[in-house]
């Protein structure tokens, strides 16, 4: 059942049907919310409909979908999404929180949150017959497109920076796609990669300017949705105490924008329907070196001004986000706040999650590191219930990940060595 309706502009609100734009609102290039016809799903469809439906992956979630499910049922494309959340009751402890969770994305088939737009943006390009789909990356979105396409046979276009790391651009072609290096940043290449859709009639991925991309990130929504009944349950279960407590608080790190307002439109999508009571609290987290969305968060405004992006975070390292409005609102609009982390801050963070079991990226160990500072500065209180995304695996950047630990000595094949070193 699809009950894609249209789209709604960010910026001014116009609606358009399905087939009058592809990317953008043309009055103003406001990014565009798809528009779901909620009254049908409500009549169809009620909670436990959708929880107990026996699929793990994002393809759970399909009444709430603006796609229809692709053929098949056993390539990378189905298996996007449906990762795991762990308990973490040493890190918590170390930080006097009560309670802590992470929810590792790096399980997902190219290991990273990237998946999940890709999935949903392919399966929309098979459904308008695009022969070509395009993306500008760092790394993680381009390495996600080309993993779900390759997984259908959908031809695929990357253009990256030529700085972005090897093992992402390995990726890239490894799953077959045509990969060009851009000689500048990530901007460059989007922009490029825009240019080139127009001129070659390809469907453009790129995140934020394809309103399909929010639509697979939702999806990590609905999954902590789901998870929570049980967790929240399981909560009051060993404490009859808790049932005025704080809500949710989700930590996201950001770059462009785009998971964070994905993440919120999944909320509202089921606010809207009636399924929760209220909103979690979402914080934005990003590189002091990459900060547009936290500046024009903090300056109270929505007008988002360029930066010279320098961090170590290359999947969130972008001068001009591209989901800067929707962003600043989804901290905005559910209580929460941004927060900026210095990049020694982050690195400090891959070897804390190391601790745990969790081998994150940059991007990924910047949400953790957002968590540590807003602890120290009463942002989160010991009582509030946490919620952190690692958004990609530290195998997709080992140069970053060498940095946050001792190098392992070398010593001779001798017992005696071994007993010197310890």
């Amino acid at each position: 059942m699809n009950t894609f309706n249209g789209y709604r502009c960010s910026i001014c609100g116009s609606e358009y049907l399905p087939g009058q734009v592809t990317y953008t609102c043309p009055t103003d290039g406001g990014n565009l919310d798809v528009i779901l016809d909620y009254e049908i799903i409500k009549k169809k469809f009620q909670p436990e409909d959708i929880t107990s439906r026996t699929e793990q992956s994002l393809w759970k979630y399909l009444p709430l979908l603006p796609v229809n499910e692709p053929a098949g049922n056993s390539t990378p494309l189905h298996a996007a999404g449906w990762t795991p959340v762990f308990a973490l009751p040493r890190l918590a402890e170390k930080l006097h929180l009560k309670h802590l969770w992470l929810k590792d994305e790096s399980r997902n088939p190219t290991a990273s949150f990237k998946d999940r737009a890709s999935a949903i943006v392919v399966t929309r390009a098979r459904e308008i017959k695009s022969e070509v789909v395009v993306t500008a990356s760092t790394g993680n979105a381009g390495a996600a497109l080309a993993g779900m396409a390759a997984a259908v046979g959908q031809k695929a276009v990357i253009f990256a920076p030529k700085s972005a790391p090897q093992a992402k651009v390995a990726q890239l072609l490894i799953f077959g796609a045509k990969v060009i290096l851009v000689d500048g940043t990530y901007d460059d290449a989007f922009d490029l990669t825009v240019k080139a859709a127009n001129e070659f009639g390809w469907y453009c991925r790129n995140t934020g300017y394809n309103p399909f991309t929010v639509e697979g990130k939702k999806t990590a929504a609905f999954e902590i949705w789901e998870w929570w009944i049980e967790a929240h349950r399981d909560w009051h279960k060993q404490d009859s105490d808790l049932d005025d407590h704080p809500p949710l608080t989700i930590f996201v790190s950001v770059g462009d924008g785009n998971i964070i307002s994905g993440i919120h439109k999944g909320f509202k999508d089921l606010l809207a329907l009636g399924w929760i009571p209220n909103m979690p609290r979402i914080i934005g987290v990003q590189a002091e070196g990459s900060a547009a969305i936290a500046n024009a968060f903090h300056a109270r405004t929505e007008t988002i001004i360029p930066v010279s992006a320098n961090t170590i975070a290359d999947s969130i390292s972008v001068d001009l986000p591209r989901d800067g409005v929707r962003a600043v609102r989804a901290a905005a609009q559910t209580g929460g706040t941004y927060i900026t982390v210095k990049d020694e801050d982050i690195i400090k963070a891959i070897a804390e999650l190391g601790t745990i079991g969790v081998f994150a990226e940059p991007a990924g160990a910047t949400a953790y590191a957002g968590l540590v500072k807003a602890v120290a500065s009463g942002v989160v209180r010991s009582d509030d219930p946490v919620l952190v995304m690692n958004t990609g695996s530290g195998l997709k950047d080992v140069r970053a990940a060498l940095q946050a630990v001792q190098s392992a000595p070398i010593i001779e094949p001798t017992l005696e060595a071994v007993k010197k070193l310890l």
